[in-house]
């Protein structure tokens, strides 16, 4: 009997979704062609002092959430698409990922517009909430803070069929969302389910560090 690979799941793929901060809907989804090798994680607490400014009735206060940063690099390839036609490389690919940074063309032009006309103030073009997925359990509303692309190669009409995107990520905390917004809801559950993930962890004593008593 021959075994072969059909048995084996259908692996999940990463990606970034961006959604109707009210109603939830879904607007863009981006999926990665190839979930990365590795992620960077970084975490840094929220203290009421700076580093090396004692205070001794601030020393173990937290200010809020600590700010985590994710960062990555994930790979677009053209030529593992070959059963697509893809006269344009992978520049949609591309296309997907810049325009979670960009403002819409509209909003800028109605902004032009009401600057046109003397107005004094024109507020700032309010992004979609953003969304990081890394499988069922990691759903982080997140600002995008780096995107770096390196084309590595091209067809004949110079369209990009080969590239390196590195992906810098800032997960958005209760700190940084109004109260109530389902971003901010987003994060706390994702928090909730951290303290569930190390409550089911097996308790140690301080036996294993080579203490009897502290």
């Amino acid at each position: 009997m021959t075994v072969g690979f059909l048995d084996l799941g259908r692996p999940v793929r990463s990606g970034l979704v961006t959604v109707d901060p009210v109603s939830g809907a879904p607007r863009r989804v981006v999926v990665m062609q190839f979930n990365p090798d590795s992620l960077q994680r970084s975490l840094a607490p929220q203290a009421t002092a700076a580093e090396g400014q004692g205070d001794r009735t601030e020393a173990l206060r937290l200010t809020g959430p600590a700010v985590e940063t994710w960062t990555f690099d994930a790979e677009i390839d053209a030529t593992d698409q070959a059963d697509q036609p893809a006269p344009d490389g992978i520049h949609p690919q591309l296309a997907l990922l810049e325009l979670l940074i960009q403002p819409p063309s509209g909003l800028l032009r109605s902004n032009q517009a009401l600057a046109a006309v003397g107005t004094l103030e024109v507020l700032p073009v309010e992004a979609p909430l953003t969304l990081f997925v890394w499988g069922g359990r990691r759903v982080l509303p997140v600002r995008l803070t780096q995107l770096s692309i390196t084309e590595d190669a091209f067809d004949a009409n110079l369209n990009p069929i080969r590239a390196t995107v590195s992906v810098g990520l800032r997960v958005l905390t209760v700190n940084d969302l109004p109260t109530g917004h389902r971003g901010a809801e987003l994060y706390l559950a994702h928090l909730v389910q951290k303290e569930n993930l190390a409550a089911g962890t097996k308790a140690a004593g301080i036996s294993a560090l080579g203490l009897t008593r502290i």
